[in-house]
Parts: C-alpha cells; structure tokens; sequence
C-alpha cells in the first residue's frame, strides 16, 4: 500500500521517527508540496497523507487509487472533503492532540505583556542594570493578573484548558459560547460576546473558523474594548480584519495584541500587522511542542491501521 506523506517537515522537522507508519506502507515522503505538485504526487497514492499541503478537488479526481485522505491536523480545510465523499474516499484528522499546548502558549503571549520578561532580560544583557543607580528599574509597566478578566471567545477544550489557567492565576474568567449548559464550568460565567469584548483585560480567541465569523474582530467590536485591553488569538487568522486590528493598535485604542496565526501563512511583506504597534507575532507555533507532536504521530498511526481494520476514526465529512 503505497502512503505519500506531501508536508512531512511541518510534523516531522527531524526528531521524530516514521518507523510506526513505514510498518503500514511503502512511504514516499516529501517534506513540502506545493499545490502545482500535489496532483501528480498523489496519481498512484492509496493513502495520502497532508498537513497544510492543499489536496484539492481536481487532485482527488486524478488519483485513481486514492483510498484515504489523513489530515496530520484539527482543521480539514485543507482536502476538499465533499470530492473525496463523491469517490468513496475516507478523510481523518487528528482532534484535540495540541489542547495543552495552545493553551500554554496563550499564556505565554498574556504573561508576556504582563512581566515583559524579554524586555528586561535584553536590558540587563545590555548593561542597563548594571548602570542603574537603584536596585530595580521598569522598562514596561507590570501587571498582576489576579482579578484581571479573561475573556474567551469560544469554549471548546482549548478554551476550557486556558480559562483553568487563567483560574488558577486568579483571573475572572467570562465566555461567549454556543453550549452554556452543556459546558458549565465552576468560576466561569458564560456572557454575551459585545461583553466580552467590553469587559476584557485580556480577550483570547479559541473559536473555530467558520463564514459566519471569518474577520469578525474588526473595528466595531475592537472599539468596544477597554485602552488597556489587549487581544490574543492562537486559533484561525481569518478570525481578524488585520487592516482593522492594525488600526486600532496604531492608533492606541487597544494596548496590544500577540498573534501565532494570521490570514496567510507565511505572511505577505505588506501585512499591515507585521508592523503595527505593539504587535507581537509568533510563527503559528502554539501546536508545535515536541510532546504535541508525538501524540500526533501517534494518532496519524491509529488512524490509518483503525480504517486497514475496517474501524475507521476521526473521519471527517
């Protein structure tokens, strides 16, 4: 069974093994293709395998052994999932293996614009402390988290991970959420999402993307927020008008934001948020630790030998 694997490097960079999979296939292992490619890459494949590599409709058409589409990723928006439907072709993805690692990252972009602990660290490496004439010194301001308010916009486990981070920091913790009752959690109170907006210290993204929400981060909603409210966003790019979220920050309405997604990755020179005020980017890399990435391995496996069993998981569409 011939398994062609388009962007392994995303997952794979060189310290993981393939040894799992290559026991379910002959593997051809690409560490990136381009769409042009991807045809022609996956003519003979019974079983492909992607993570941002674009599988698209006329692909699936040309493939004429192609029995199984797995997604070494949550979102599928990448495989015309309703094409490999029309041809019997079965579509995995991998839920919920990156949960813990979003959420520490999360908190990672809010502590960083509460301690500025890079800040401080680069002037004393620049002798600052040395020339201090006092014991301490502040090149940013510091904030305490507790009692400030954490706002999650969406409240799927991502968002439940982060909210019991933010609980355990003392923070008040709102969300805007489809399933109140079905998610209730102790010390979260579930609003309206124009209140999280108004209330937040610190708003935090961790809904899905969907058409009904794609930019609705845009200059009305970003003017609800306080001046010194700052806005995170480890889920889609899409979530966020980026012309209206750079903007606001730099016209200092809003006191900051730090983004590991944005609308087309890698971005484009002009991105107007590359160089917007206070600003802090990370190259989408919340799902990325070495631990998330081992689960996904795993699960890539169990996918595949669970649909040869004829007990498929994870299917998608």
């Amino acid at each position: 069974m011939k398994i062609v694997i388009l962007d392994g490097y995303a997952m794979n960079p060189g310290d993981l093994s393939w040894n799992q999979l290559k026991t379910l296939g002959d593997i051809q292992l690409y560490d990136r293709t381009p769409i042009p490619k991807v045809a022609d890459r996956i003519k003979d494949a019974e079983i492909v395998l992607t993570n941002k590599a674009v599988v698209h409709a006329e692909a699936i058409q040309e493939a004429v052994n192609l029995k199984y589409v797995g997604v070494m990723a949550t979102g599928i928006n990448v495989v015309d999932v309703e094409a490999a439907k029309e041809k019997g072709i079965t579509v995995t993805n991998i839920p919920a293996y990156s949960t813990d690692s979003v959420a520490q990252l999360t908190f990672s972009l809010i502590l960083e614009f509460a301690n500025h602990v890079q800040a401080h660290a680069e002037s004393v490496a620049q002798g600052n402390w040395v020339k201090s004439e006092d014991f301490s010194y502040l090149v940013a301001p510091q904030i305490e988290l507790k009692g400030k308010t954490l706002a999650l916009i969406g409240f799927g486990k991502i968002g439940q991970a982060v909210a019991r981070i933010g609980l355990a920091f003392g923070m008040k913790v709102i969300s805007s959420h489809h399933h109140p009752k079905r998610d209730a959690t102790e010390g979260v109170t579930f609003v309206e999402e124009e209140r999280c907006f108004r209330e937040a210290d610190f708003l935090s993204l961790h809904c899905p993307l969907n058409e009904d929400n794609k930019g609705f981060v845009n200059k009305e909603r970003l003017n609800l927020m306080k001046s010194s409210g700052f806005i995170i966003n480890t889920a889609r790019g899409l979530l966020i008008n980026e012309a209206d979220l750079a903007e606001t920050l730099n016209e200092e309405k809003i006191s900051g934001a730090a983004l590991d997604v944005l609308s087309t990755e890698p971005p484009s020179e002009d991105n107007p948020l590359l160089k917007a005020k206070n600003c802090k980017i990370t190259p989408h890399i919340a799902w990325s630790t070495l631990e998330a990435r081992t689960r996904l391995m795993s699960t890539v496996v169990d996918n595949i030998k669970h649909w040869q069993e004829g007990t498929a998981i994870n299917v998608v569409g």
